[in-house]
């Protein structure tokens, strides 16, 4: 029996890197781990979607939709939720063979 690794199975059922239904698939799963790391830190803190929604200025429905990956919301309102839940947050940009690390 012959195994595959997971960059394998992604590159035969996805497609390769760069093409665009392998973007769609990467930048869906960006949205979904950044869903999941609100929902986690607004849990840690024992703040409802309610109340987290109250502190960065939008509605109940925007938080869950931002954690459930239901929307691109704006980058400066995502920022705003990790700020409102106290969190460190860092990006690293990748261009042609350099890395730069952005902190918020």
């Amino acid at each position: 029996m012959k195994t595959y690794s997971l960059e394998e199975l992604t590159d035969l059922y996805i497609g390769k890197p760069g093409t665009p239904k392998r973007e769609l698939f990467e930048q869906e799963l960006r949205l979904e781990l950044i869903g999941d790391a609100i929902r986690k830190a607004r849990k840690a803190k024992h703040l409802t979607q309610e109340q987290l929604g109250e502190l960065v200025g939008v509605q109940k429905s925007q938080i869950a939709k931002i954690e459930n990956s239901t929307t691109d919301a704006r980058f400066s309102t995502i920022l705003r939720v990790f700020d409102a839940l106290n969190a460190k947050v860092n990006f690293t940009v990748e261009l042609e063979n350099q890395k730069l690390l952005l902190s918020e």
